[in-house]
Order: structure tokens, then C-alpha cells, then sequence
């Protein structure tokens, strides 16, 4: 039956999906900013087209390539790099690919008939976001009303495209867990999918020491885990959170301990006394840019003249805090060896996480549980399947 399951085509999970807003391969780290806000997405995705936008009616088949996605977090680990700190603004001139990670396998492209276990051996091998073409526009007409209503988006040659990552693939999953029976039951620690190799960083810690630790978190979709000298977990910096924020946030990584930081990224917003702390920092290291920035960022907000205005930039009085996700937050999502893969998985999910960090009853951290490790659960049952199978024969 799960074999039968995962034999299912992935078209039947981008059901409902949004079509993906692009941005050009020549557009600066500004213009990601800007659709970053604008589109209110955690992601933008860059994309590499023989075409223009002049070429509507055209009907030549063209070469249209998904290079990459951009988030918020790669925005602040640009901001952040020492040549850049005191050129915060012309920073954000540069080309947009300087931030496109440079991971061979990271976005690939599916066809919508691909079956969910082709997906799965996909995101095992290392893919981010499956690329899955979803409609096609035919006329001039939809074309043309198209670019209209997306001004700043590709026309990938009259085609719609959606993205599908492993959380996509584990609610879909979810919603047929009886197939996987009675893996579901089983204790995580029995299945051995509880990782040790964590990525900590001391609470006292500066947290720009902890930002090629966020870098490569968010490259593996985990989180870096805040501790004390007894390894017991405090909280997280978690790159989806800082996904969550505008660009000042580089200026608290840049000034703030990993505990402040953690306290920055609370979901009332960083207190005053850190925005203070944070400016005064920045003028005592002579990192006027930064401070001008985080000015900058204040006037526009101030002089939002409506709510929408604010929404649409990411404006908000929280000190760069304007975009409201789920995932802002630093309070850790914890589970414990004991717990049921099943009841772990809905856990993640409903906080909109793809990893859980396993602690003890102490909160002594134990290690982590991804959404990968879950996957390759789910697939090796196949596999045994198969090898039962053979053994008959």
C-alpha cells in the first residue's frame, strides 16, 4: 500500500498552490528585498530566461531555469560581511546573485507527472524546493493581463510554476499515515532518527560568531541552538525567523549576544533598551551606515500614511519586526526521545518547522529530529518491501 502511496504524481500536492513570483537574474539585492516584502513569501525565486518581456507573443520554445531562491537570511549574511558593514546601501546595489547559494542540487525541476517517491530521493539528495510547472498560458490576452498584475514577474514563456518542499511532502504524507503502518507508533528514539550532530552556540556568545553557524543551519533547513555551559538549550536563532525580519536585523546580529539576539527576535518585538544598546554599538564602532539604515528603515515607518502602506513594506514600530509569520519567534520546538514519530511530526507542522530539537526532561539537549530523516523513514519502507519481495522470488 505505501508503495502504491508514494507512487502518486506530485501534481496531486501543488492542488491549490500559488504560482511562483519571480525575480530576473540582473536584479539587485534591493529588488529581492522589495519582492521579499512586497509578496509577503519567505522566499523569492531567481530565474534565468532566454526571453524578455517584449516577446509575449512569442511561441519559440525557450529555455526558462529556476537558479536559486533568496530569503531575508541571505540578504543579513550579505549585509553583515566585513567589506560591507560600513556600505550597507550600496551593498543592497549589488547583483542579486551574489547571494544566490552557490549548492549544485539545491532547486530542481520536476515534471507535474514525477511520482512523490522521485520527490522524496530528490529532497533526500539534497533539493530544497521541487520546481513543478502548473499551468500554461495560451493567449495574448492572459499574457499580456498577466504582466499587468505582476509587473515585476517572468512569463517563463506562457508558463506557471509552483515550488514543493519537505514540509509540502510530510502534510501530504500526513493525510494518508495509515499506508505507513505502524512506523507512526514507534518512538523516535527506536527508529534512530534523532541526529547528534547539532549546531550550538553558547548563550554569552557574540552572535555575529554565530553567523556562519545561521549560514549553514540555513542551508540544512535546521536551526542553531542556543545553550549554557551545561548544554542545556535556552532557545534558538532560528534562520526562519530571521527570515521573518527586514534587513536592520543585521545591525542587532553585528552588536548583540546570542541571547539578546534571541530576545531581539521575540515575537512582541525587540524591547527599547536593545534598540538603544544596538545604535549606541554601532556609533561606538564608527558603523554610521548601519545606523543610517536603521534611520532609514524608522522614517519610513513613521511616515507610513496607512496600515496596507505598512503591510506592503514590512513597515512596523517593532523595529524592523513589521512581516508577521508563525515562525518569528526564539523559543525552541522541542520533543523528547520518548515521543511517537506521529506525534512529532504534527508537532513540526503545526509550528511550521522542519526540524525538533530532542531534549531530556532537564531540557539536556539530546540532539535533533528534520523532516529528512522522516522522509527516509517513510521511503526505507519501500525498500524493505522490495528486498521481501525479491526473497520470494
Amino acid at each position: 500500500m505505501a508503495r502504491k502511496f508514494l507512487a502518486t504524481e506530485v501534481s496531486d500536492l501543488c492542488v491549490g498552490k500559488p504560482p511562483l513570483k519571480s525575480l530576473p537574474a540582473t536584479a539587485t539585492v534591493a529588488d529581492s528585498v522589495s519582492a521579499l516584502k512586497r509578496s509577503g513569501e519567505i522566499n523569492v525565486s531567481v530565474w534565468s530566461c532566454n526571453h524578455s518581456d517584449s516577446t509575449v507573443t512569442c511561441n519559440d520554445v525557450v529555455s526558462c531555469r529556476c537558479l536559486g531562491k533568496i530569503c531575508m537570511v541571505d540578504v543579513i549574511a550579505h549585509l553583515c560581511k566585513n567589506e560591507n558593514l560600513s556600505r550597507p546601501f550600496e551593498a543592497l546595489q549589488t547583483s542579486v546573485l551574489d547571494l544566490v547559494p552557490k549548492v549544485n542540487g539545491q532547486i530542481r525541476h520536476l515534471e507535474s507527472n514525477s511520482s512523490l517517491l522521485e520527490a522524496i530521493d530528490h529532497i533526500l539528495e539534497g533539493a530544497q524546493n521541487l520546481v513543478i510547472p502548473i499551468k500554461t498560458i495560451t493567449t495574448y490576452n492572459q499574457r499580456k493581463q498577466h504582466l499587468i498584475s505582476n509587473p515585476t514577474d517572468q512569463l517563463h514563456n506562457g508558463k506557471e510554476f509552483c515550488w514543493l518542499n519537505r514540509e509540502d511532502v510530510i502534510r501530504f504524507i500526513l493525510n494518508s499515515i495509515g499506508v505507513f503502518s505502524p512506523i507512526p507508533t514507534f518512538a523516535i528514539e527506536s527508529l534512530n532518527i534523532i541526529s547528534t550532530e547539532t549546531i550550538t552556540v553558547h548563550f554569552d556568545d557574540p552572535a555575529s560568531s554565530a553567523l556562519p553557524l545561521i549560514t549553514h543551519s540555513h542551508l540544512n533547513q535546521t536551526s542553531v541552538a542556543v545553550v549554557n555551559q551545561d548544554n542545556t538549550l535556552i532557545g534558538e536563532i532560528s534562520p526562519f525567523a530571521l527570515s521573518c525580519c527586514d534587513e536592520t536585523i543585521s545591525a542587532a546580529i553585528t552588536t548583540l549576544s546570542a541571547g539578546d539576539l534571541m530576545a531581539y527576535l521575540d515575537y512582541s518585538g525587540p524591547p527599547e533598551d536593545l534598540v538603544h544598546l544596538v545604535k549606541m554599538r554601532l556609533q561606538e564602532r564608527n558603523l554610521t551606515g548601519m545606523l543610517d539604515l536603521m534611520d532609514d528603515y524608522d522614517n519610513r515607518s513613521s511616515s507610513s500614511p496607512s496600515s496596507s502602506s505598512d503591510e506592503e513594506f514590512g513597515a512596523g514600530k517593532n523595529g524592523g519586526m513589521g512581516r508577521s509569520y508563525p515562525g518569528r519567534r526564539s523559543e525552541a520546538i522541542v520533543c523528547h526521545p520518548w515521543n511517537t514519530l506521529m506525534a512529532v511530526m504534527v508537532q513540526m507542522i503545526a509550528h511550521r518547522v522542519s526540524y525538533a530539537w530532542a531534549v531530556e526532561e532537564d531540557y539536556g539537549l539530546v540532539g535533533i529530529v528534520t523532516f529528512t530523516e522522516i522522509l527516509r523513514q517513510f521511503t526505507s519502507v519501500v525498500g524493505s518491501s522490495n528486498e521481501k519481495n525479491t526473497k520470494v522470488q
